[in-house]
């Protein structure tokens, strides 16, 4: 508080005290102003902190002198020059002798003289002049190694062997510099370098070699350290600045020639690009682990070790090639795994599944179309579960939808008349999953090779309208995956059939979290990990046979690799069958004791409660046009396409002709008329290629097939509405 005296105001005390018989004395009245010092005051900027500053941000400093780890680093780096400085010297002394050598071989036999000789054809002409100066020179020779001992004789007997030992240096120094290594001098750049795996932790240089041989800059170009090689976990980890033009997205997607360069398997090559305050589009971030990271038994996982778990919590998944955590968030959004049988698949889903279990306010769904028996457990747990894949049991996973879809609509009826302080965003929150009296716990529903139900061919009927089962489940699982997430449903599928055909391009667009095991092809892990992840350097079916539950993880939301992180390569966790069965029980344990044991587990298995018209109300919106009875409108060739894309034609704006002419088993050029008569012109357009590039192609855009069926079905329906008029 500020304050200062006011006359005004301690003269009118004094005639108080005047005018009164009892005066107390109250002191001078102060006039002052309330100053908030809470607040951040600024800060008066001596020249120490300008110092400290600059120092902290000029490039010119070195980073060892601005980071502790830095300059440990940098010491330990020193250390080992230090003791590498005798076998370096020795070998530069060895590399000088041959250069020596080869100078001397090249003067002794007149190579200059000779070589002039035989480029203007005179080489018989001056034999005889290159065999005398070539005998003349090996005299030269004789007579100077003469000299040289008996001088070397006469020093040694007048001043002892002292200045035979300042000679020997000084020649030796002379010899080491002369055998330095410098690129394009013969004999000072071994053919055969030998191991890189680690040289490049000593020496930068070999890193911009190993850039320049994959191409990734020019032979002129050049690197800039932005953090020196440090040594974290079981790996190196460098920061590099690339040439300007040259883009950080060119090395990620080129990670496999820079593994080449480095000599170094890929899957022990990690390069990603820094991102955010501390990174731009030409920064890029490596580690090298010391080995092969999978080739190490896979650890239980940490679930075990735990009483109970919050779903609400990211659940342990795996550890990526640093050797870190990495956890795996699962509500308010959903999980694909794709993979080929036998490589982990059930175990990833059964893995998301554990700590669910872990967690009694969960209601837990089951449906494994395996009809084995990795999910048994689960039913003493599950809500709602079932195993087997009979049309029975595809018709049962129906009713399941049904009812889910109708819980979703009615958790949103209700949540509107909610206070904002109980639900502030349209959302369920931790405190409302686990209201009794709200009912609207996370809901979890887990299908087990989902493309069983997806093919299947069962009709069923819907609000009039015949439909296959697998056609009329691809809208139910679509529509929970977008309107789910937010009501509390968690939605996690498993298939080792990861085609277009199998799952329908609208449900893979709406699942958040991907996970890809191993694949057959680049087309598979991009069904499951999305479009053009190739490209970006994100493969799974390069993962070896021998990585067991080895994948590339795409997760939807933070992970210990950082928030911008698109994707990375993850070993989960091993759980064996009786971890899995001790899980399980420790959940029916623990829903036992809170009371919130439901359905199956409990032994009540009643039918679900459907309102089909109301579900089919919620999925009209999301029908895709055409429908079928409409295809029967259109031209064999436009028909064919249509029925052939599916959803795919409102998700991909370019198809290839070739893909079509295949399909289709059509004859290309008559194919290609066709769609001319209908208004489809071929264009040309980029597409992945089988390499992870790109390549140019002839094709159809979507956009022009949309506006040939609308103008086949207006035209149809024009010419229905005309023979009617006329009749």
């Amino acid at each position: 508080m500020n304050s200062e005296p006011n006359p005004e105001l301690n003269d009118a005390a004094a005639l108080t005290r005047t005018g009164s018989r009892e005066v107390e004395h109250i002191g001078p009245v102060l006039d002052g102003e309330l100053i908030d010092d809470t607040l951040p005051q600024p800060r008066h900027r001596t020249m120490r902190r300008r110092f400290a500053r600059w120092w902290q941000h000029s490039p010119r400093v070195p980073l060892w002198l601005k980071s502790r780890p830095q300059a440990i680093q940098a010491a330990k780096d020193a250390v080992v020059r230090v003791l590498r400085s005798p076998w370096r010297f020795l070998g530069a002394v060895v590399r000088g002798a041959v250069v020596g050598a080869r100078w001397w071989r090249s003067w002794v036999k007149v190579r200059d003289y000779r070589t002039a000789a035989e480029e203007s054809d005179k080489l018989a002409d001056k034999f005889t002049e290159i065999r005398e100066l070539t005998l003349f020179r090996w005299k030269v020779t004789g007579a100077v190694v003469a000299v040289v001992a008996l001088a070397v004789s006469v020093v040694d007997l007048l001043y002892g062997s002292e200045p035979l030992w300042i000679a020997g240096g000084t020649v030796s120094v002379a010899l080491a510099i002369l055998g330095r290594r410098k690129d394009g001098s013969p004999g000072r750049k071994p053919a055969l370098a030998g191991p890189r795996t680690l040289t490049w932790t000593m020496d930068p240089q070999v890193l911009v070699d190993a850039f320049r041989d994959a191409k990734l800059i020019g032979k002129d170009e050049t690197l800039r350290l932005v953090e020196r090689a440090t040594h974290v976990g079981n790996g190196w980890a460098i920061t590099v600045d690339l040439p300007a033009t040259r883009k950080a997205a060119d090395v990620v997607k080129n990670r496999d020639a820079l593994a080449s360069a480095l000599a170094v398997d890929e899957v022990q090559l990690i390069v990603e690009r820094v991102r955010g305050n501390g990174g731009h589009a030409g920064r890029v971030s490596m580690w090298v682990a010391d080995q092969d990271p999978y080739a190490r038994p896979p650890l239980r996982t940490p679930l075990l070790g735990v009483s109970t778990w919050d779903a609400w919590r990211p659940i342990p998944f795996g550890r990526d090639a640093r050797d870190r955590r990495i956890d795996l968030p699962l509500v308010w959004t959903s999980l694909l795994v794709g993979a080929i049988p036998r490589q982990g698949k059930t175990f990833a889903a059964r893995l998301a599944a554990a700590g669910l279990i872990l967690d009694a306010w969960v209601r837990l769904y089951v449906a494994d179309f395996k009809a084995g028996k990795d999910w048994d457990a689960a039913a003493q747990v599950a809500h709602r579960f079932m195993s087997g894949d009979e049309p029975e049991h595809v018709l049962t996973l129906v009713d399941w939808l049904v009812e889910l879809v109708a819980e979703v609509q009615g958790r949103f009826r209700r949540m509107r008349d909610l206070d904002d302080l109980t639900c502030p965003e349209s959302k369920v929150t931790p405190e409302m999953s686990r209201d009794t009296a709200l009912n609207m716990p996370i809901t979890a529903i887990f299908i087990d090779e989902v493309q069983v139900p997806l093919e299947d061919r069962t009709p069923v009927e819907v609000q009039g309208k015949k439909l296959t089962a697998g056609e009329y489940i691809g809208e139910l699982l679509t529509w929970l995956a977008k309107k789910g997430p937010a009501a509390g449903i968690v939605l996690v599928l498993a298939t080792q059939r990861p085609d277009s055909k199998t799952i329908p391009s609208g449900l893979r667009a709406v699942l958040g979290s991907r996970f890809a095991l191993r694949v057959m092809d680049w087309r598979d892990s991009n069904i499951v990990l999305g479009e053009q992840m190739n490209t970006r350097g994100f493969d799974s079916s390069r993962l070896l046979p021998s990585h067991k539950g080895v994948g590339i993880l795409r997760p939807d939301g933070d992970t210990a690799a950082g928030a911008d992180v698109l994707a990375m390569t993850v070993r989960t966790y091993y759980m064996p069958n009786e971890d899995w069965q001790t899980i399980c029980q420790q959940g029916r344990a623990l829903r036992e004791s809170a009371g919130t044991l439901s359905g199956h587990a409990a032994g009540q298995d009643t039918t679900p409660t459907l309102d089909r018209a109301a579900v089919a109300r919620a999925l009209a919106t999301s029908v895709p046009a055409p429908q079928r009875d409409e295809l029967d409108t259109l031209r064999d060739p436009l028909a064919l396409v249509v029925d052939y894309l599916g959803d795919d034609i409102d998700e991909r704006e370019f198809i290839p002709s070739a893909e079509l002419v295949d399909a289709l088993d059509l004859e290309p050029t008559v194919f290609g008329r066709q769609m001319g008569e209908l208004g489809c012109r071929p264009t040309r357009d980029y597409v992945p290629a089988g390499n992870g590039q790109t390549r140019r192609v002839r094709g159809y855009l979507t956009a022009d097939i949309h506006a040939a069926v609308d103008r086949a079905l207006s035209g149809a329906s024009t010419d229905g509405e005309a023979g009617v008029n006329g009749g």
